[in-house]
């Protein structure tokens, strides 16, 4: 069953990638310089996503665990509860990173150089993000008490958050609705950095490269990428306390 999860939360983004990506890449083609297609510039989007699904519904065995039973006897182990949480925000955020290294080694294919600097860099932003996203899925998973629930509302936050995160659309020009909906997803604080690291190892000019990755702002403002990561990091920290201490009110 892993395993077959594992494979089908593979094949969406190979989907939007390489279908959607080539698919587009003939339409959007006028408005890219020489050398970048479409799918340079969704590919950060894409290896988001490729933690994404995995990411949120690791958590899920939490709830299916105290449905039928089971998390009763893990949470009366001789072990804080803290570690318990702990563990498991590590681990899927572990599972989910080792899955987007697949996304990470096919780079080549949509036009992305292997680049030493930038795949460490971009590696590191996978990891975070499957961090902040797998103690999104735990704190969900220590309030919700049945697996169709947790199934159900995950479904339906995966893709809003996604198509929410400029992962196939730049972030000007948009429409004050949309442009504060971005503005407070959480996954744009990844793709904006990714896309940001991807652009700025390509040989373009700046023009072009800050009309393609122009950065995320508020209000005018150019948020900082260190300070749009350290906000994903933070909440990240932040769910897991929460998660932490939903854990310690249950007998």
């Amino acid at each position: 069953t892993d395993r077959l999860r594992a494979i089908t939360s593979l094949v969406q983004p190979f989907l939007f990638l390489f279908i959607l990506g080539t698919g587009l890449s003939s339409l959007a083609g006028h408005s890219m310089p020489p050398g970048v297609n479409f799918k340079t510039f969704i590919y950060p989007g894409v290896l988001a996503m490729s933690v994404l699904f995995t990411a949120i519904f690791s958590a899920a065995s939490i709830v299916w665990d105290r449905e039928f039973g089971f998390l009763r006897e893990i949470l009366v182990a001789p072990v804080s509860r803290a570690s318990i949480v702990i563990g498991k925000c590590l681990g899927g955020a572990t599972i989910a990173t080792f899955q987007g290294v697949v996304f990470l080694a096919l780079a080549g294919f949509a036009g992305v150089p292997y680049n030493p600097a930038l795949m460490l860099t971009l590696l590191g932003e996978l990891l975070l993000l499957a961090f902040t996203l797998t103690a999104f899925g735990v704190m969900m998973a220590a309030r919700i008490r049945q697996f169709q629930a947790f199934m159900a509302l995950t479904q339906m936050l995966v893709l809003p958050l996604f198509f929410l995160s400029g992962a196939l659309y730049p972030l000007t020009g948009l429409p004050a609705w949309l442009s504060v909906l971005t503005r407070i997803d959480p996954l744009t604080y990844v793709v904006g950095p990714m896309r940001h690291a991807v652009f700025s190892h390509l040989s373009l000019s700046p023009l072009f490269a800050n009309a393609l990755s122009p950065g995320i702002t508020w209000a005018g403002w150019l948020v900082p990428l260190w300070l749009s990561l350290g906000m994903v990091a933070a909440m990240g920290l932040a769910m897991m306390g929460i998660a932490i201490a939903e854990f310690r009110k249950t007998e």
